[in-house]
């Protein structure tokens, strides 16, 4: 039998071993790792995801999966995953990968969900853990890179909702050690549960397409362990007959080689982007921007005094959808380059307590608003690997500054350090857990690779408690 594109992808994900992960790979998915869950605890706490309590009222459910930020819940493991994804990109907190996507929040849920469920005889150690999440990261690199479409900002289909889906059935595949013909049918059931329009970002429905991602990628991945099928082209370009070349206008699949003794995932040539606060990406480029030009203005003026200011003028790329002059609710506001720039502007930083409904609705946030004129320079394209941001005052007396961002920190390009994602995880984390709690899962995460039970990393979430084990070894629970 010849290979297709879709029989390459479930070798690749039977295939594959915890040896082909490098270094630097291991490195940065522990990052992505622990940055999720901390995304995950603080967008526990928000007002948008009630959906541990309508899980329970919905569905009746094997409770055998934990919860972010409440431990006395536990769900079925495709609620649970469900839940926590959910909460993952509640805040829009969560990563950001090029082409566009955010990558963890799909796979993580699923995989800590998973791990739950499965007997003690057969708990993946740390290592598989590792594996399977990286598995379900290059799953969806891998099929952004089969159509120039998805290297853009997004305007039809939420990346998450279309590339995630299939991560998340890829991980869980790898998880659960199913075969290769199941693994290709995982993708084939996936691609049926895949997909969610754009028109929802910057609305309380949003965060629900990473939640249905990882949740029904679990699903597909189980319901190929038990024998379902799916068409085994599904990733191939097939004339008259679409498969998840439906979600792209332009689609050149490549088929993704079996690793031997080497494979160099995309994780190692394509670093991730942490957020410094939870908004849409394209806002941490106005806000560096915004800042920058605070600087100049308080040197300028002594101190900022908005009374100066003639007009604003935001030189982004044309996207409509982060393109919101004055927004009205929290997600709207997450998702508007005008309300960050000016946010910036007034407090000299961004943060949580920016999105309140007492910051948005501030007197002087809508007389900034009033004064900012957007501009679209052709060179300034909607692409998170080449747009800028940049926020010039126009003053008064005629003079102009100006501030501008090519590449914000926290940008693959310009990487968080270590104390910074560390101090980002730490204050979303003490949110819901006290300090020795936080402290202890860095250490879990930190020492990933040498877990004997992965399950341990989602033992009782968020309610931390270290046990001793038969081995004397110390387990974490984190839900």
């Amino acid at each position: 039998l010849w290979e297709t594109v879709t029989s390459s992808f479930a070798s690749f994900i039977h295939a594959v071993r915890p040896e082909h992960l490098s270094k630097t790979v291991r490195q940065r998915s522990k990052r992505m790792i622990l940055d999720s869950i901390g995304v995950g605890l603080v967008g526990s706490t928000t007002s948008s995801p009630e959906c541990p309590s309508l899980s329970q009222e919905l569905y009746s459910s094997v409770a055998v999966s934990s919860v972010y930020g409440k431990p006395g819940i536990k769900l079925s493991p495709t609620l649970a995953a469900f839940t926590n994804g959910v909460a993952t990109h509640s805040m829009d907190f969560d990563d950001t990968w090029h082409p566009a996507t955010h990558p963890s929040g799909a796979v993580l849920p699923a995989l800590l969900a998973a791990s739950q469920m499965l007997p003690p005889s057969t708990k993946p150690n740390g290592m598989d853990f590792l594996l399977a999440f990286n598995v379900g990261l290059e799953v969806q690199g891998r099929l952004m890179h089969f159509s120039t479409e998805a290297h853009d900002i997004p305007k039809r289909f939420h990346p998450p909702s279309v590339v995630g889906t299939m991560g998340s059935a890829a991980a869980t595949a790898k998880l659960l050690s199913l075969s290769t013909a199941q693994c290709g049918h995982a993708l084939g059931i996936a691609a049926s549960l895949a997909g969610a329009p754009m028109a929802n970002a910057a609305t309380q429905a949003k965060p629900l397409h990473i939640g249905n991602a990882t949740r029904l990628g679990l699903e597909a991945a189980l319901l190929a362990a038990r024998g379902m099928e799916a068409n085994p082209l599904i990733l191939d370009d097939i004339p008259g007959c679409s498969g998840f070349s439906a979600f792209y206008s332009v689609y050149q699949p490549k088929p993704l080689s079996t690793p031997s003794d080497h494979h160099e995932f995309l994780l190692e040539k394509q670093d991730i982007a942490f957020k410094r606060f939870p908004a849409h990406l394209g806002m941490h480029w106005v806000v560096d921007a915004a800042l920058s030009v605070r600087n100049l203005f308080i040197n300028y003026a002594g101190s900022f005094s908005p009374s100066l200011i003639r007009t604003i003028v935001l030189k982004i790329p044309v996207s409509k959808y982060i393109n919101r002059p004055f927004p009205s609710s929290e997600h709207q506001a997450r998702h508007s380059f005008q309300f960050n720039a000016c946010t910036a502007l007034l407090d000299g930083e961004v943060g949580l307590s920016s999105f309140t409904e007492s910051s948005i609705h501030r007197q002087e946030v809508r007389e900034l608003l009033d004064k900012v004129v957007v501009e679209h320079p052709e060179d300034n394209v909607a692409n998170f690997d080449k747009m800028y941001g940049e926020v010039a005052l126009l003053l008064h007396s005629g003079d102009v500054l100006t501030g501008k961002c090519d590449t914000f920190y926290g940008h693959w390009r310009k990487p968080l350090s270590k104390e910074s994602l560390l101090k980002k995880f730490r204050s979303n984390a003490s949110h819901v857990l006290p300090e020795e709690k936080i402290e202890a899962i860095i250490t879990m995460v930190d020492n990933l690779e040498n877990l004997s039970d992965s399950s341990q990393l989602a033992c009782k979430s968020w309610g931390i408690i270290w046990k001793l084990v038969p081995q004397k070894e110390l387990c974490l629970d984190i839900f």
